[in-house]
């Protein structure tokens, strides 16, 4: 069911579902805070079950899946567009009518907007299921670069520290890699249907998702220089997550540049495959 705002400036959403309106942000901020460690079991069974299957694959041969990677892609596709779509407008709003400060210091996005603060949990949520990636990967005997699951294990591990924490500069990690991932798997939808968009397309989303760590750099940044004048409750962020964050991010920067530079700059190198599989948000 849906039904119309009545007030559609604070929220900025012409309408809201029921589930997004009777979410509440406390009791899964509880659930996080006793249950975030439990993610690094979940990356431990994904390390052990991905290099495992890999050693197993080793003399078989790959599996096709296409049907499955069909679904699996288009899945992933549209739960980042809607997510998108769901998140973005908060952060819109508030640099519009707050500025900069507010997007990197308050937790308004979980907190005074439901509609936003349901989908931020959803996003921390699918951080699990998208470990299914690698597995994809895997049977299907493609290269498994230590980007991606290097990536996929510290953004878990991260996502649900920060959830924890309830950071306030979240909300922009949240809406940047909603917007990467949208473009992201529904690349991969087409590719795995058949199509074969234009080599620009694939070079334009790793330049995203360049610009997306780039990004993520400046805003930790902005936001150590906010903790640091204004003392530590001028900002809803710990220094350790922005040091945890900051690493991540400039890891990233680092390991997607170097990509970038084989996939399309270097003519002698041979990652065509890599490309395929890489699949990092």
């Amino acid at each position: 069911m849906v039904r119309l705002m009545m007030h559609p400036e604070p929220s900025n959403y012409s309408y809201v579902f029921d589930f997004e309106e009777n979410f509440h942000y406390e009791w899964t901020r509880q659930w996080m805070t006793e249950n975030w460690t439990n993610g690094f079991y979940y990356c431990t069974i994904y390390a052990m079950l991905v290099f495992g299957l890999r050693r197993m694959m080793r003399d078989r041969a790959g599996f096709r899946l296409k049907g499955l990677l069909v679904l699996w892609n288009t899945m992933l596709a549209t739960f980042s567009l809607v997510g998108f779509a769901r998140t973005a407008p908060e952060l819109f709003r508030v640099l519009n009518k707050y500025g900069l400060h507010h997007s990197v210091c308050v937790t308004s996005y979980v907190e005074d907007d439901p509609v936003s603060g349901f989908w931020s949990w959803l996003f921390v949520l699918s951080k699990l299921p998208e470990l299914g990636d690698t597995i994809f990967i895997v049977l299907r005997k493609q290269p498994l670069i230590f980007l991606h699951w290097y990536h996929h294990i510290t953004v878990l591990l991260y996502t649900w520290f920060s959830y924890m924490e309830f950071t306030s500069s979240a909300r922009w990690f949240i809406v940047m890699n909603y917007s990467v991932h949208s473009m992201m798997y529904t690349y991969y939808a087409a590719r795995a249907m058949g199509y074969r968009p234009p080599k620009q397309v694939s070079m334009f989303i790793t330049a995203s998702q360049l610009t997306q760590m780039l990004v993520g750099c400046f805003i930790n940044y902005t936001t150590y220089g906010y903790l640091k004048t204004g003392g530590p409750h001028s900002c809803r962020v710990s220094k350790l997550n922005i040091t945890l964050s900051s690493t991540m991010y400039f890891s990233y920067l680092l390991l997607f540049a170097r990509f970038f530079y084989n996939a399309y700059l270097n003519k002698g190198s041979r990652v065509t495959s890599s490309k395929k599989s890489s699949k990092q948000h």
